[in-house]
C-alpha cells in the first residue's frame, strides 16, 4: 500500500499546512515552567515524539488496555447505524486523525450511503497527515482529501473562516475519536467543545468518544499494565528531556504511578521520584529539587457517566441526540448535534 504523496492524486488532496515552526522552543518552555511549577507536571501532548508514538501503539495491543478494543468493536457494530442516524450528504471533519485507522469504518458506512465523500482530516503532524491521506486515497476511489496540519484551534479558525466565504451543501460531522475529551480538565473540555461549536451551523455533528467510569481494578491496570510499557511510554517524557534539552535525569530514579481518583473521575499519572535529588536540564539553566516521593504529574483521563455528557453537550451549544456503547458497555460513541 503507498505511504507517501507520490501515489495521492492531486486533483484530490489539499494539504494546509498552518502548523508554524518553534516546537523545540515550545516544548522548552513548557518544560522549563513545569517543572519550575508546584506541583510540578509535564503535558502530556510531548509523549507522542517518535519512540513515545512507537510505545503507544504497543499500548494499544496490551490485555489490559481495553480502550482501544472497545471503540473498534463499538464502530465494527455500529458505524451503519450511525452514518443512518445522519440526514446526508455529509463530509467528515477529524481532529486529531493520526493513522486514521478507526475512522475507515465511518468512511465506508458514509460512502455506502453517497456517491463521494470529502473528508477533512486535522492533525499536528504533516508526516503522519500525508502518509494516512496517500493510503486512503488509495483503497477508496470516491474519497476527497482536505487536510490541515496544525492543532486544533488554529484548524478550527481556519475551517470557520471557509465556512463564512463560501456555502457548502453538506452537512459537517465532525469526529473526535478515542476518549481525547478525557485529557482535558472540565474548563478545557467546555471550552474545546465551545470551540467546535463556533464553526458549526445548527443541525451539524459533534461525534465524539468518550471513557466511561468503571471500577478501579479495571481502570489502574489499563494504565499500569505488568509488561511495564505503560510504564515506559510515561518515562521516555524524561529521555525526551535528556535527548533534547540537555536533561541529566536518571530514569531508575523515577517510577511510574497510576491511581484512579474516584471523587475526581480520573486517572491520575505521574513520575515519582524514589529519593531526594537535585537535576539539571542544561539547556534551560535549571536545577529541579526534589523530595523523596515528590512527583511529577504528566497526565490526568477523565472518565464520564452520561449524564456529564448531557450536561456538556447544553453548557456548549448541544443536544446528546444518541449514544452506542461497546458489548461490554465500557466505551460510549456520542451523536451532539449543533443548536
Amino acid at each position: 500500500m503507498p505511504s507517501d504523496l507520490r501515489s495521492a492524486p492531486p486533483d484530490r488532496l489539499t494539504i494546509h499546512r498552518l502548523a508554524h515552526g518553534g516546537d523545540a522552543n515550545a516544548f522548552a518552555a513548557d518544560v522549563h515552567s513545569g517543572l519550575s511549577a508546584k506541583p510540578k507536571m509535564l503535558p502530556p501532548k510531548y509523549f507522542y515524539d517518535e519512540l513515545g508514538s512507537a510505545l503507544f501503539e504497543a499500548i494499544c495491543r496490551l490485555p489490559e488496555y481495553y480502550l482501544t478494543r472497545a471503540e473498534s468493536q463499538l464502530l465494527g457494530d455500529h458505524s451503519k447505524e450511525i452514518a443512518a442516524s445522519i440526514e446526508g450528504p455529509v463530509r467528515l471533519i477529524e481532529l486529531g486523525s493520526g493513522s486514521a485507522e478507526k475512522t475507515r469504518y465511518l468512511i465506508e458506512a458514509w460512502l455506502e450511503r453517497q456517491q463521494e465523500l470529502h473528508y477533512l482530516p486535522i492533525d499536528i503532524s504533516d508526516v503522519s497527515l500525508e502518509r494516512s491521506s496517500a493510503e486512503l486515497l488509495h483503497t477508496y476511489p470516491r474519497l476527497r482529501i482536505t487536510a490541515y496540519a496544525a492543532d486544533y484551534f488554529t484548524a478550527l479558525g481556519a475551517l470557520a473562516s471557509a465556512e463564512e466565504r463560501s456555502p457548502r451543501r453538506e452537512r459537517a460531522v465532525v469526529l473526535f475519536l478515542g476518549s481525547n475529551i478525557g485529557n482535558f480538565n472540565p474548563e478545557e473540555s467546555r471550552h474545546f467543545m465551545g470551540e467546535v461549536r463556533r464553526m458549526l451551523y445548527p443541525g451539524d455533528i459533534l461525534l465524539m468518544g468518550a471513557d466511561l467510569k468503571k471500577s478501579r481494578d479495571v481502570l489502574e491496570p489499563a494504565y499500569d499494565d505488568a509488561l511495564g510499557v505503560t510504564a515506559a511510554f510515561n518515562l521516555n517524557l524524561l529521555v525526551r528531556i535528556n535527548r533534547e534539552l540537555g536533561g541529566e535525569f536518571d530514569i531508575q530514579n523515577f517510577r511510574h504511578k497510576a491511581v484512579y481518583n474516584e471523587q475526581l473521575g480520573r486517572v491520575e499519572i505521574h513520575l515519582v521520584s524514589r529519593a531526594a535529588r537535585r537535576v539539571r536540564v542544561r539547556d534551560l539553566n535549571l536545577e529541579v529539587t526534589f523530595d523523596e516521593g515528590e512527583s511529577i504529574q504528566t497526565e490526568n483521563s477523565y472518565k464520564f457517566d452520561i449524564a456529564q455528557l448531557d450536561s456538556l453537550a447544553r453548557e456548549t451549544g448541544f443536544s446528546l441526540e444518541k449514544t452506542w456503547f461497546d458489548r461490554a458497555r465500557r466505551f460510549s460513541f456520542n451523536l451532539f448535534a449543533a443548536v
